[in-house]
């Protein structure tokens, strides 16, 4: 089995994590940042800004980005410079004690269902009792659980839930606007509507959950009549380090489950999530039994699953 590294500026790797984005695996290496599996290559990113590709499209698909390599074709350790390492260095040393509105998003690995983004403010005279109900990473628990804690943390933490319904985000898609741009706009409004709630408070913090660069973050909110700028701070695994990221993932992951039972009830069927085979057979059989003309409310149409659930559709009909 071939291989290839590179290595990249962490801007680029979580460029990488988006374009590979139906792939993303939910296992991840200790110090990894994302792991694809494609149909014949794996991908593994490291925080040390290493990129390694394995398999038999391994140069094919390392193509795509060597232009992009800060360094090029690598098989030694090579130091990275301070400017590419993870943000994590600049966060306040005792963040995880401060009062926080953490951000964060569910969905956008998911063929089916919306993108969820909800920010929540956590008190730290709170975070004694969310760690006693047991607030963490929604990954990290089950359906029943997160629907547990979310009513709990309803009436406990002011929070806000932004939703890009399939059919819009399609649209903005479709024109041309990343995903990396969407995410910023929902993270900055459900951030601001926060601001608005506990005003005149103000948070010690704020922090998301990061998919980018800040820089790039803040381009891609260029031309917004507001953004929240004072004390914001990005870093990945953020669930990890403030249980007001852990508390905003348990919320956006409870408002997409409850979006996803609601699609179901529209099929007829119960609608699976993440972007495996099993939503190809789900989304075909949706084609078969209410026509093609209806997918775009249901998934993002981009996604290669499109493609196959249509041919497995027209296999069956054949």
């Amino acid at each position: 089995m071939g291989n290839v590294v590179l290595v990249f500026s962490m801007d680029k790797i979580l460029e990488m994590k988006e374009y590979y984005s139906t792939y993303v695996s939910n296992k991840v290496p200790s110090g990894g940042v994302f792991a694809a599996k494609l149909p014949n290559c794996m991908i593994t990113a490291y925080k040390s800004g290493k990129v390694l590709f394995q398999g038999n499209d391994c140069e094919r698909e390392a193509e795509r980005w060597r232009s992009s390599s800060t360094i090029g074709t690598s098989r030694e350790n090579h130091p990275v410079a301070k400017s590419q390492r993870s943000m994590n260095s600049e966060l306040p040393s005792n963040i995880s004690e401060l009062s926080v509105i953490g951000s964060d998003e569910v969905g956008t690995g998911d063929f089916f269902g919306p993108i969820t983004v909800v920010a929540a403010y956590v008190r730290k005279q709170d975070i004694p009792l969310l760690k006693e109900l047991g607030v963490r990473d929604s990954k990290n628990l089950n359906d029943e659980k997160i629907i547990e804690l979310a009513k709990i943390l309803k009436g406990m933490v002011p929070f806000s839930l932004m939703t890009l319904k399939n059919e819009k985000y399609n649209q903005v898609q479709k024109s041309g606007m990343s995903q990396g741009k969407m995410k910023a706009l929902l993270h900055n409004q459900a951030i601001l509507k926060v601001l608005e709630k506990i005003a005149p408070e103000k948070p010690e913090a704020i922090l998301i959950d990061q998919f980018v660069q800040a820089n790039t973050y803040f381009q891609h909110l260029q031309g917004q009549q507001r953004i929240a700028r004072e004390n914001v701070y990005f870093s990945t695994k953020a669930e990890g380090i403030h249980l007001a990221v852990a508390a905003a993932s348990i919320l956006a992951r409870y408002a997409f489950i409850q979006y996803i039972n609601q699609l179901s009830e529209v099929a007829g069927f119960k609608i699976p999530k993440g972007a495996g085979s099993q939503v190809d057979e789900a989304a075909a059989k949706l084609i078969l039994k209410k026509g093609l003309g209806v997918l775009p409310s249901f998934v993002k149409m981009h996604f290669a699953n499109t493609e196959k659930a249509v041919e497995i559709a027209h296999k069956k009909k054949g």
